[in-house]
């Protein structure tokens, strides 16, 4: 029979993938290492448990013993299936600009979650790294991991990654792309690459807010480089001890939105959900096309999965929020038309005036007023036919023959959304701006900013 023995067995021998379209502007082929299908849907699985087993090894970690670490919630993944299968608590502290999946799934797997700022120095006691460091001192029998300075790390992927990678492309690799945190895989995996070629590229990606780009090439320990930035996983405010710079050739630095814009890239185009990193990885090799040539052949790392990452990179709103998200929205039409007034109609108005109004402002849709409140709607379209049928109701009120009132949206609705509410039976939508003042939305609104 073939079965593993418990499911730390079936971490790694990931699989490579070639991209196709998100790389096409490239002149090499391009794969991707799909880390995520390790278990705990990352490549951190791989390090976590090599460092628990060396803290087994060395003592550190005895029977009983509690789990503490500092995640972005990948690491945490990891470690907390090996505490699940070898009998060890978890405690992890985390960031507040985690996602709120990942914080969620690691409670799922019974690990206690502290979530600590961001936007504090790594020695202040509220950092994350200050509580996990706290708490290992104050709770009897813990282990703090410490996946920065541990260099079981960077070992898990010098023994697996790396070789994993060679194996796989049959030494062809000429460059590894990895967006890099900890520096364990990157380090790692890249020493052991280029010991069996040295002419092998190893490039990191960086984030804007990171000093790690500028500490490998200056060696200056520059703070002014450091300030928030909302990509997970990747950058640090300090350098870990699991990197050796000399095994990195190059950093190159993407932002926060190109690297959301990219998941999601990869996602719709490529067929592999992935997380963030993924996507500031590609984005940050496609910045360096020019360094490419045909005879290359580049390897990827895709960290983990997009699962992750569903309330964020993966959700409209939150994109929108933060400008990553290039979409039209109401309130861009609204503005399109330079603060043009709404035209309305009271109902107890007649028919014949309204059929005025639509002629002399060249509209086909009038909200319908009472007392000032929009209380119902009427069209060119369903005026027509009932005045078809029955020639004398140019001379009823409106509110005999109104329809219900248009439905309202808000401003920072997508446009192409609006298909929900603007069909056969409804030809347009009511929107409010900042002061409550409103504005009408219709089907040749919608047309016009979609073709423009």
């Amino acid at each position: 029979m073939k079965f593993c023995n418990s499911i730390l067995e079936t971490i790694g021998n990931t699989p490579l993938v070639k991209l196709h379209r998100v790389t096409a502007g490239l002149p090499c082929p391009v794969l991707a290492k799909v880390e995520f299908f390790n278990p705990g849907n990352s490549i951190k699985d791989r390090m976590a448990v090599k460092m628990v087993e060396e803290a087994e090894k060395q003592g550190l970690l005895k029977p009983g013993g509690t789990i503490i670490e500092g995640t972005s919630g990948n690491t945490g993944m990891g470690l907390a299936l090996a505490a699940v299968i070898k009998g060890y608590k978890c405690i992890f502290t985390t960031t507040d600009k985690q996602s709120k999946e990942k914080v969620d799934i690691l409670k799922a797997v019974g690990a206690e979650v502290i979530v600590c700022p961001t936007n504090v120095e790594p020695e202040d006691p509220r950092s994350y790294y200050s509580v996990a460091r706290r708490l290992a001192q104050e709770i009897p029998n813990a282990f703090y991991v410490n996946q920065y300075d541990n260099l079981a790390n960077r070992d898990a992927h010098y023994e697996q990654t790396g070789p994993e990678i060679w194996e796989q492309t049959d030494g062809k690799i000429t460059h590894l792309v990895v967006a890099t945190g900890t520096g364990g895989t990157i380090t790692g995996a890249g020493k052991f690459l280029r010991e069996k070629n040295p002419n092998i590229q190893v490039w990191a990606i960086d984030s804007y807010g990171s000093l790690l780009k500028k500490y490998h090439e200056t060696g200056e320990l520059d703070m002014t480089e450091v300030y928030p930035y909302i990509t997970e996983g990747i950058g640090e405010d300090f350098i870990p001890q699991n990197y050796d710079m000399s095994v990195i050739d190059h950093f190159e630095k993407v932002t926060d939105k190109d690297g959301a814009v990219m998941a999601r890239r990869i996602s719709k185009e490529e067929g592999i959900f992935v997380g963030y990193s993924a996507g500031s990885a590609v984005s940050g090799l496609l910045q360096l096309k020019s360094k490419l040539k045909p005879t290359d052949l580049v390897v990827v790392i895709f960290h983990d999965h997009g699962s992750r990452y569903v309330g964020k990179v993966y959700n409209d709103q939150w994109m929108m929020e933060r400008g990553f998200l290039d979409v039209k929205t109401v309130k861009d039409v609204v503005n399109g038309r330079r603060n043009q007034p709404l035209v309305t109609i009271n109902q107890e108005e007649k028919v014949s005036e309204a059929i005025v109004k639509m002629k002399k402002y060249d509209i086909e849709h009038l909200p319908v007023l009472h007392n000032n409140q929009i209380v119902g709607a009427i069209s060119e379209g369903g005026l027509f036919n009932r005045l078809i049928d029955d020639a004398n109701l140019k001379d009823a009120q409106i509110k005999q023959v109104m329809q219900h009132a248009f439905p309202e949206v808000s401003m920072d609705t997508p446009i192409e959304k609006l298909t929900v509410y603007i069909n056969k039976e409804n030809g347009a939508v009511i929107t409010k701006d900042d002061s409550g003042k409103p504005h009408i939305v219709t089907k040749y609104d919608i047309i016009q900013a979609l073709g423009s």
